[in-house]
């Protein structure tokens, strides 16, 4: 029984030897894959220093450092005002007859506007010249007498009481005269007043009394009102800071001021300055000024608020820049500066004042001087740059740079 269980047991048991040339293969392989996992992570170690080493250029856009006119404004809150606003009542009491205005049309002085029922004032003016024509004969008569008076006092035949007497009359009916001739001027006054004319010219308003309506010489509210649009005012203020500035600016001629819509979006109007308020308002810390315009296009109204730009000088030959250029750093304002190699250089800058999103720069760049106007947070001095060649509305172009606007839009500030 034991010899046959023995041979049974060696005929099952597996063997797991490998020919030679299968472990020469799987060896090969292992040893290529070692060698290329190798040089792969030399390849990428390599790769990895040359792109750290290779400093990537910063995208930026850029703008032309200009030299030219630099305008100071300061820029304001006002008011359009009339220059004369009239509210045309009744001079007398009457029924209004006819009307000739339309609301809201121009009248020009002289026009007629309403006719008021002249009868009343006819009579009273006939009335008037028949009570000069009656005292007018009275004295007449009265000179007559005292000259025939006179005449017989000569000889002695007049005693001088009558003298004196006929003397009086004639004095009285003469003053009586002269009343009658004032009374004659008051009727014709009166009756002139039935015919209301435009005082001014100007745009008419709302018609507040129809045709038919009695109107009094103390109704409170009138028939209408015109307002003069040309000239036209505008009232505006400015910090009291500034008062010494105009002042000075006064003296070498009349300042021109510019009214634009409330958002500044729009011009309506230029002007001149032609008032500054005699006293500063100490609640609010500013000066009231008044312009004036021509408004011939009736571009402002009255009542109208709007935004002023007052010119207070232009400075001649200035070394101008977008404010975007100019930035803050711990040691003051700097900007970038893009040599012709497309390299960024740091640059300090003294800048005198920014307003309408321009910059004046007192020291620290020249005209032509290509600046980095965005794209500053991934500039490094000393680093490459690459100029991108679309531009931001605001900024100028290295390649076309917008000229200088003629009429300024903002206020002037200091950085």
């Amino acid at each position: 029984m034991s010899g046959p269980t023995k041979s049974f047991q060696a005929r099952s048991r597996p063997s797991f030897k490998l020919r030679p040339t299968r472990w020469r293969l799987l060896l090969a392989v292992v040893l290529l894959l070692a060698v290329g996992y190798g040089l792969w992570r030399q390849f990428a170690h390599h790769d990895a220093q040359r792109a750290a080493a290779a400093p990537v250029s910063a995208p930026v856009h850029v703008a032309l450092v200009e030299r030219r006119d630099f305008p100071v404004v300061l820029n304001g809150l006002g008011t359009v005002q009339a220059t004369n606003t009239v509210i045309v009542r009744s001079r007398v009491d009457g029924q209004i007859e006819k009307v000739t205005f339309e609301e809201g049309q121009m009248v020009h002085e002289g026009d007629v506007l309403v006719q008021i029922d002249a009868a009343p004032f006819e009579a009273a003016l006939a009335q008037a010249v028949a009570k000069h024509a009656q005292d007018e004969a009275s004295l007449n008569n009265a000179k007559q007498d005292l000259k025939r008076t006179s005449t017989l006092a000569a000889q002695g035949n007049a005693t001088q009481q009558l003298l004196d007497q006929r003397t009086a009359q004639v004095a009285s009916l003469t003053a009586q005269v002269q009343a009658d001739n004032a009374a004659i001027e008051s009727a014709q006054v009166q009756l002139s007043y039935t015919t209301i004319r435009a005082p001014l010219t100007g745009r008419a308003g709302f018609r507040l009394v129809d045709p038919g309506n009695i109107v009094h010489a103390s109704d409170p509210n009138g028939i209408l009102t015109i307002t003069q649009l040309s000239p036209i005012s505008v009232v505006f203020t400015e910090p009291e800071q500034e008062l010494f500035a105009i002042s000075e600016a006064l003296k070498s001629g009349p300042l021109k001021v510019y009214a634009r819509s409330s958002d500044g979006q729009r011009q309506l109007a230029e002007g001149e300055l032609k008032l500054i308020d005699n006293q500063v308002d100490v609640a609010t810390g500013t000066i009231r000024l008044k312009a004036s315009f021509d408004n011939r296009d009736n571009a402002l109204w009255p009542g109208l608020s709007v935004s002023t730009r007052l010119l207070v000088r232009t400075l001649r030959n200035a070394i101008v820049v977008p404010d975007t250029a100019v930035q803050r750093g711990p040691h003051g304002l700097f900007a970038y500066v893009v040599s012709p190699q497309s390299r960024a250089e740091m640059r300090e800058l003294k800048v005198g004042m920014m307003q309408d999103g321009e910059a004046l720069v007192d020291d620290g760049l020249s005209a032509g001087e290509r600046i980095v106007t965005s794209g500053h947070y991934r500039v490094q001095p000393g680093q490459p740059v690459e100029v991108m060649p679309d531009q931001p509305a605001s900024g100028r172009t290295a390649a076309a740079s917008t000229p200088a606007d003629q009429e300024p839009t903002a206020g002037a500030q200091r950085p």
